[in-house]
């Protein structure tokens, strides 16, 4: 299975916090399993640690690329036909970056660890 981690979902990994459910936590751990960061990740921390509403992920912010390259998950660079879908996308949900994440699990056919409900109306799969 190929698995996108959501922003918190990557955080909560990399902190080893109890707030990542074990179910998830064992389909990370599973090395048939890939596992993809988004770019859209990488932007969202550090724009967030920048804004202060991060403080705890400075440890990755600084080095975002070497934080996911340490859990062995690979980076999942955004295309530009994927940044089209994700502001295409109709519904309810209007953070761009969860709205990025929605149109690569749609257009690469991931599994989307997250605990976000709403992204169920989006006709992906999401494993918590």
């Amino acid at each position: 299975m190929r698995l996108l981690l959501d922003t918190h979902a990557f955080l909560w990994w990399s902190e080893d916090s109890p707030q990542l459910p074990r179910l998830a936590r064992r389909a990370i751990q599973d090395d048939v399993n890939d596992v993809l960061v988004s770019a859209a990740s990488a932007w969202e921390i550090t724009t967030k640690h920048r804004l202060g509403k991060l403080p705890s992920a400075d440890p990755i912010a600084s080095d975002i690329p070497g934080a996911i390259a340490d859990q062995g998950f690979e980076e999942l660079p955004i295309t530009v036909a994927e940044a089209a879908r994700a502001g295409a996308l109709s519904g309810p949900h209007r953070d761009p970056f969860d709205r990025m994440l929605i149109a690569q699990a749609i257009s690469r056919d991931l599994v989307l660890i997250s605990n976000e409900s709403t992204f169920d109306r989006y006709g992906i799969r999401r494993l918590w």
